[in-house]
C-alpha cells in the first residue's frame, strides 16, 4: 500500500518525478550513464541546469525582470550566512523578523555582520502566530522574513512593502501560492520541502541589488561569482537539480502556481475544518496565520494519543507526529500530496470520535 507521506521535509513529491528520477539513474537522456555519474560539464547536465533556472524564474513571474536564478549547496541555513555577506554594509545594519526557528537561526547569523534589529519576534509565545504592526528601520540595508514556519504551522499572509531590498526564506511554502513575486530581492529555499530531493537550495536573486556591500567575499559565498557561471561555480549538485527540475516540469503541466494553489487551498480548508468541528482536536497555530503547508494540531485530551496513533499508522498516514517544539501532530500538505491522502486523515479523526 502507498503511505499518506506527510513528511515536513524531505518530502513528498510526484510519483513522475520519481519514476523519470529512477529511469535516469540507470540510463539518463539515453546515453548509457547514469544521471549519478555524468559530467556536470557535459551537454546533457548543462541542459538541466539551463532549463531548471529558466523554469524557476517562468513559474515565478519573474522572467525578464532583471533576477536571476541558482542552484546552490548548504541548505537554506548557508543562506543565512550568504545573505548579510552580500548585503549588510559596513557598518550598516539589517531588520529581521522573528517568526520561527528558521528565522531565528537566519539572526543568529548576521549578527557576525553587523547590527542586527529583531523588529518583532512572536518567540514568547511559542511562535503560535506571525508578528503583525512592526516598523523596519528605514536605514536597514535589508528586511528578512520567513515566509511560512514549518515547526509552528503559520505562515506570512501579507508582506511589507518597504524601500530596501527584502529577503524571504521561502523553504516549506516556495511554488505553493501566487504572490508579487517581484516584491523580494532575493527568495531561497531549500528543495526538500517542495520542490525536489535535499541537496540543493534554489536562490533567486535580483542583480541590481548585489555589489553594493563594500566588503570582501569569499569566493564561494559571493552571488556574483555564481551568477556569472551560470550556477556552476563549482560542481553542482546534480541529481538534485535534475529531480527539481522534473518536479517543475510536474507543476508547469499542472497549470503552474495558481493551479497548485487552488489544490493546497482545498487541502487545507478540510483539513482544519476536521481539526475545528471534532471536539477531540484543536488546530496550534492563531487561526488566521494558519498554514496551508504545515497544519499543525492537539489532541484535547492525552489520553487518546495510543488509540488515535494505532489508527492513523493502520490507515497508511506516514510522518505526523509534530515537532518536539510543539508537540502533538503536524500535517505536512506539501504540492505533491494529493487530496486523497487528506480525506483518509479527516477519516482517521472522524473515526476516533466516534471510538471515545
Amino acid at each position: 500500500m502507498k503511505k499518506h507521506n506527510y513528511s515536513a521535509g524531505p518530502c513528498i513529491l510526484p510519483q513522475e518525478v520519481f519514476e523519470k528520477s529512477a529511469q535516469a539513474i540507470l540510463n539518463f537522456n539515453d546515453s548509457g550513464l547514469s544521471i549519478l555519474e555524468i559530467s556536470h560539464r557535459s551537454k546533457d547536465f548543462v541542459a538541466v541546469m539551463d532549463e531548471a533556472r529558466s523554469l524557476a524564474l517562468e513559474l515565478l513571474g519573474l522572467e525578464g525582470k532583471g533576477y536571476q536564478a541558482l542552484f546552490l549547496a548548504g541548505g537554506a541555513s548557508l543562506e543565512f550566512l550568504m545573505v548579510p555577506y552580500n548585503l549588510m554594509k559596513e557598518g550598516g545594519k539589517a531588520a529581521y523578523l522573528d517568526s520561527g526557528t528558521w528565522a531565528s537561526g537566519a539572526i543568529k547569523e548576521a549578527k557576525f555582520f553587523g547590527e542586527t534589529v529583531v523588529v518583532a519576534s512572536s518567540k514568547e509565545e511559542n511562535y503560535n502566530h506571525i508578528p503583525k504592526g512592526y516598523t523596519v528601520p528605514a536605514d536597514a540595508d535589508y528586511f528578512h522574513c520567513t515566509s511560512n514556519n514549518t515547526i509552528f504551522g503559520t505562515q506570512i499572509k501579507e508582506f511589507p512593502s518597504l524601500d530596501m531590498p527584502i529577503v524571504c526564506d521561502m523553504s516549506s511554502d516556495i511554488f505553493s501560492r501566487v504572490l508579487d513575486f517581484t516584491k523580494f530581492d532575493i527568495i531561497y529555499a531549500g528543495a526538500q520541502k517542495n520542490m525536489g530531493p535535499a541537496g540543493t537550495t534554489l536562490v533567486i536573486v535580483k542583480e541590481e541589488i548585489l555589489g553594493k556591500s563594500g566588503r570582501t567575499i569569499p569566493s564561494i559565498l559571493d552571488y556574483e561569482k555564481h551568477i556569472k557561471a551560470e550556477s556552476m561555480y563549482n560542481t553542482p549538485a546534480v541529481f538534485p537539480v535534475y529531480a527539481s527540475l522534473l518536479t517543475l516540469q510536474w507543476l508547469k503541466n499542472l497549470g503552474g502556481v495558481a493551479a497548485v494553489e487552488k489544490l493546497n487551498n482545498a487541502k487545507a480548508a478540510l483539513l482544519y475544518g476536521e481539526i475545528d468541528r471534532n471536539p477531540l482536536f484543536k488546530g496550534a497555530a492563531a487561526v488566521e496565520d494558519r498554514s496551508n503547508m504545515n497544519a499543525t494540531f492537539l489532541l484535547n485530551d492525552t489520553a487518546h494519543t495510543e488509540a488515535f496513533d494505532t489508527m492513523w499508522k493502520a490507515a497508511g498516514i506516514s510522518g505526523l507526529p509534530g515537532h518536539r517544539s510543539v508537540g502533538g501532530y503536524r500535517a505536512s500538505m506539501y504540492n505533491a500530496l494529493p487530496i486523497e491522502s487528506v480525506q483518509v486523515l479527516v477519516d482517521v479523526m472522524k473515526a476516533l470520535e466516534t471510538k471515545v
